[in-house]
């Protein structure tokens, strides 16, 4: 798979799975604009690309402002070109502190939805022309497995990841006319900073995890729900993203692929 020639959007896309995404987008030849609101972080991950494709931006975003969403689309027009792929990763799992409280407030709620889901929908306003001028593009959203269904302890993210189902498909069908494709990933167990959160919250509020370390709630349920009994990984999602926006993919749209070692199988 040669990207050469292509250019990519990643929001979230200087740490975890969008700092993976960012850097297998790149490895096959891709200019790439990391979309972060970490400037630091974002800084380092783009540097880090001109070094594998020779070419690379950043733009410190917050995808909840629908400013910030439309300069960032004028500074990848400007400084790369107009978008081939929009990776839509930034997402969170609550508001401040959410992992140690035992239930969801309002706030989790609210922020949740307004980066998870509303995020999307201000970054793919303002992408979508840049694609569909052309008749040409890709849209891939990070979903979770959390959103094929209710998770305990954690409703109003899981809930989110339903939404962003939705959306991708609604989304799917309003660009097909002009060939845009859009899928979304639904990841599975991956170790990364905010899971280690989220087994803090699950050894706090769920029984069968009393006591255990974040590690420790993780493992056991790669034991108990992974048929393959693997974690999966950001490389693993990587993957599935530069398939998805491949020419292999070309006719698949509207779809949310699981990518979780069998958790999920209805």
């Amino acid at each position: 798979m040669n990207l050469k020639g292509q250019i990519a959007v990643v929001t979230g896309g200087a740490t975890g799975i969008g700092r993976a995404i960012s850097l297998k987008l790149a490895d096959k030849g891709a200019a790439v604009m990391i979309a972060d609101i970490n400037e630091d972080a974002a800084r380092q991950t783009a540097s880090e690309i001109e070094e594998i494709s020779g070419s690379s931006s950043w733009f410190v975003t917050d995808v909840t402002d629908p400013d910030a969403c439309q300069e960032l689309a004028q500074s990848t027009l400007e400084n790369l070109g107009p978008a081939d792929f929009l990776i839509n990763n930034a997402g969170i799992a609550g508001s401040k502190g959410w992992q140690s409280r035992s239930h969801s407030t309002e706030e989790d709620w609210k922020q949740t939805y307004q980066v998870n889901v509303i995020g999307i929908s201000n970054v793919t306003a303002e992408f979508h022309e840049q694609m569909t001028s052309r008749r040409s593009g890709r849209i891939v959203n990070l979903a979770s497995i959390a959103g094929r269904e209710g998770r305990p302890s954690l409703p109003h993210y899981s809930a989110s990841k339903a939404a962003v189902i939705s959306l991708t498909q609604t989304i799917a069908m309003e660009l097909a006319r002009y060939n845009v494709t859009a899928n979304a990933i639904c990841p599975g167990l991956l170790w990364t900073p905010m899971w280690e959160q989220v087994g803090d919250r699950y050894a706090n509020d769920i029984p069968a995890y009393k006591g255990m370390s974040p590690r420790e709630v993780f493992d056991t349920m790669i034991a108990e729900r992974i048929p393959m009994q693997q974690e999966q990984t950001p490389e693993d999602v990587a993957e599935t993203v530069a398939f998805f926006v491949s020419d292999d993919a070309k006719n698949i749209t509207g779809q949310a692929l699981n990518v979780d070692g069998g958790f999920f199988m209805r």
